[in-house]
């Protein structure tokens, strides 16, 4: 059985902690649904990348990214709260486009389900 590394550990930690604080902030802010997808650590666990996908009107999906990015020392420093460690890892937002690319794929499957059954 393989053991977890602690950046893989701190990882999942940063991303509950993250998902927890900002589902009901982001709620009351932007329309849509903001979903902390994957936390990615360096090595030396100095810098957090914190990926996140987004379901709402494009032009919603800059002014999350605004807001994220001004307030990630505030989220840092929440998060670092519940961690116990010397050096709290310093946070950057990225948009995770999987979810918005599954979704894509699986409408042009049923549109080719729909124009096969036209055809049979």
């Amino acid at each position: 059985m393989k053991q977890y590394d602690r950046a893989t550990r701190l990882g999942e930690q940063i991303l509950r902690d993250v998902s927890e604080l900002m589902d009901v902030e982001l709620k009351d802010q932007f329309p849509g649904l903001v979903t902390f997808t994957y936390v990615k650590l360096t090595r030396d666990l100095r810098y957090a990348t914190v990926y996140f996908s987004f379901l709402g009107k494009p032009e919603d999906r800059p002014r999350i990214e605004e807001y994220l990015d001004r307030e990630r020392r505030r989220i840092r420093a929440m998060v670092g709260r519940g961690l116990r460690m010397r050096h709290i890892p310093e946070f950057s937002f990225k948009f995770d486009p999987s979810i918005e690319e599954g979704m894509r794929i699986e409408q042009l499957l049923n549109e080719i389900k729909s124009d096969d059954t036209e055809n049979d």
